[in-house]
């Protein structure tokens, strides 16, 4: 493994992988030759994605954990694992996200917590754990020292309220990842932020308050037609690491629009609060139907 080839043989960890995003990384990785503990919450989903990802025949392998990435030393023993048993670890993918969607005066303090608990104190848990490491496998700069990547979102770089506190979030973890890249190029180690608009994941259908529905925002409001294939975005995630770029920006759609907000950002602050608005006739206007019908 070396930075022109930093996934076969490679020990990677993968939080998150039990479902969407994660899932499909795990997949990506060990079929590009990574040996990965697919780490999840849900220990059984996990284990699925390793069965399913180690029974193909690909040069890689992959093993479950359960793994709440609220735990600092739950997160902190995992990767200690993975250097124990293999001498090192190569690529984290902090990717475990959690989402609310809804006015955000219905948002508890409970629920403010948990998004911030598991969005950013995740990811700051899995940098805390694994960089490390990293950091002297890369002795100074002179070899490789490993990769991490952070799962955010085109919410970390444009902003639309209804999904405040989840923006929130992946703001800080956009922040997080640009900020810790510039450090850590000097001690062999790469940093990369994946920031997809909509991606098919059972993400679109949680963390609904109040009337909100989620796949009509998250496609109407980021100009994409349908979600993106999470096996699409792991494939352009990886050649992401293997190219060392600091910011993945897909798909074409939301390239353009996270470009024109930056050129112009008070025209990108209008359109969002039209956005808003337009969101919150469509949402009155289906809880009439579904009124009318009951």
């Amino acid at each position: 493994m070396s930075p022109a080839d930093p996934f076969s043989g490679s020990q990677a960890l993968v939080t998150g992988g039990g479902s969407g995003i994660g899932a499909a990384l795990v997949h990506a990785l060990v079929d590009a030759g990574a040996h990965v503990v697919v780490a999840d919450l849900d220990e059984v989903a996990a284990q699925r994605v390793a069965d399913a990802a180690g029974a193909a025949g690909a040069p890689g392998t992959a093993r479950a954990v359960r793994l709440d990435v609220t735990d600092a030393a739950a997160v902190q023993a995992a990767v200690d694992e993975v250097v124990a048993r293999a001498g090192r670890i190569d690529l984290l993918f902090n990717n475990a996200g959690i989402t609310f969607g809804g006015e955000t005066e219905d948002l508890t303090l409970a629920q403010w917590d948990a998004i911030i608990d598991v969005n950013i104190r995740g990811v700051v848990h899995g940098v805390a754990a694994a960089y490390p490491h990293m950091v002297r496998q890369g002795a100074g700069g002179s070899a490789w020292g490993g990769h991490v990547v952070n799962t955010a979102s085109m919410g970390g770089l444009m902003a639309a309220g209804l999904i405040t506190s989840y923006v929130m979030t992946k703001h800080a973890v956009v922040g997080l990842s640009l900020a810790l890249r510039t450090e850590a190029a000097a001690k062999g180690v790469g940093v990369t932020v994946l920031c997809p608009a909509a991606v098919e994941t059972p993400i679109l259908e949680k963390g609904h308050l109040g009337r909100f529905h989620g796949r009509d925002y998250y496609l109407k409001g980021q100009g994409v037609r349908r979600p993106l294939d999470p096996d699409v975005l792991a494939a352009e995630a990886l050649a992401a690491v293997a190219a060392d770029r600091p910011l993945l920006v897909t798909p074409r759609p939301a390239r353009i629009a996270w470009r024109v907000g930056r050129l112009a950002p008070a025209f990108a602050n209008r359109a969002a609060t039209r956005f808003v608005a337009k969101q919150r006739r469509l949402q009155a206007r289906r809880a009439r139907k579904q009124g009318a019908a009951a």
